[in-house]
């Protein structure tokens, strides 16, 4: 078996990147690593004009369509939205398309030689999923990982009903780490509508306005300006644009908060966390309240190792907990969730 660097180094056909945002600088970063030429870059309408990008001046898919004809397209970004989605399957009806898997965070890119290096941790993992439809996920990712191949990733999705169908809450004390806009405590809220509390925490100034309002007329809501970590204190985050903030910035310095600490004012039964890749330093701030084995679902595609690592280091704490695997409707390996009950 190849990976999809591997393909995209022996290939005679030209190759160009849909996309050029942060995801195109990590896809041409490894392009550049491994001596793989682009003949061009196009992007959606509305984002090219005036555009350059790794020396090329960004135009559309058609005119790259009409110069170089039989094409490889990489696809560059996430997305969620089914328009976007859509667009990138009629691409993939006439062209050799791949979504390169990169992390959302730095680290390790897992191609072969990494799936090789961590084979012992990733066959351990398919031993302890609980039920078919997550060993189908979870090798389903592997191969998307492996080869860029939009067909795996589709055949993975499920809607997001089915995660709370396992984790049946009822009566839930809900600890939201990354709450973002209050999207995933609405969706709570829908679930477990007889809820017995919601502590959310955020750390972006923005984000947590948002939230605040859109939680305003919720009972029993406790919201938390601060980030998530292994310890009480202060850390710096680099802001971004996009849904999330990265730990080890320089641009602001924010308040830390670790789970422990939070839940001595109330036992949780639910954590939600999805902290922009410190998930594991999160559960280090939170095994004293692990240990209490309450119901959770952890994010696992912020890095290339939270496949196997967060798994794992939930399992050091608690070994009877169950473990689910679950990915919902986003590309490229985005949205990839383990459900710990």
């Amino acid at each position: 078996m190849t990976d999809l660097w591997s393909y995209l180094q022996n290939t005679s056909k030209p190759i160009v990147l849909y996309g050029t945002g942060d995801g195109a600088d990590k896809i041409y970063a490894r392009l550049c690593e491994k001596n793989i030429k682009i003949s061009g870059v196009f992007a959606s309408d509305g984002f090219k004009k005036g555009k350059e990008f790794a020396g090329f001046t960004v135009t559309s898919y058609d005119e790259l369509k009409e110069k170089l004809g039989d094409m490889i397209i990489l696809v560059c970004f996430g997305s969620h939205l089914d328009s976007v989605i859509e667009y990138i399957k009629a691409l993939a009806e006439n062209n050799e398309l791949y979504l390169p898997d990169v992390p959302v965070c730095q680290g390790e890119i897992f191609d072969l030689d990494f799936a090789r290096a961590h084979k012992e941790e990733l066959s351990k993992i398919y031993s302890l999923l609980a039920d078919e439809q997550s060993r189908m996920v979870f090798k389903n990712t592997i191969y998307f990982k492996l080869t860029g191949k939009l067909d795996y990733l589709l055949m993975c999705e499920s809607e997001k009903a089915e995660a709370y169908e396992i984790l049946k809450l009822n009566g839930e004390h809900f600890l939201d780490l990354g709450a973002f806009n209050g999207d995933t405590v609405a969706e709570f809220a829908f679930y477990d509508k007889d809820y017995g509390s919601i502590t959310a925490v955020e750390p972006d100034s923005r984000n947590f306005r948002k939230l605040s309002e859109n939680t305003s007329r919720m009972e029993r809501v406790s919201l938390i300006n601060a980030a998530v970590d292994n310890k009480e204190g202060s850390i710096f985050i680099s802001k971004n644009k996009g849904r999330g903030n990265k730990q080890g910035g320089k641009n602001v310095e924010i308040d830390s908060v670790c789970i422990d600490k939070i839940a001595q004012k109330n036992p949780f039964t639910f954590i939600n966390m999805d902290v922009e890749g410190s998930e594991e330093k999160a559960i280090d701030g939170g095994i004293n309240t692990i240990i209490q084995k309450p119901k959770m679902l952890i994010a696992a595609y912020h890095r290339s190792e939270d496949l196997y690592a967060i798994p794992l280091k939930i399992l050091e704490i608690r070994n009877d907990y169950k473990l689910y695997m679950r990915k919902h409707k986003a590309i490229p390996a985005w949205d990839i969730n383990y459900l710990f009950i």
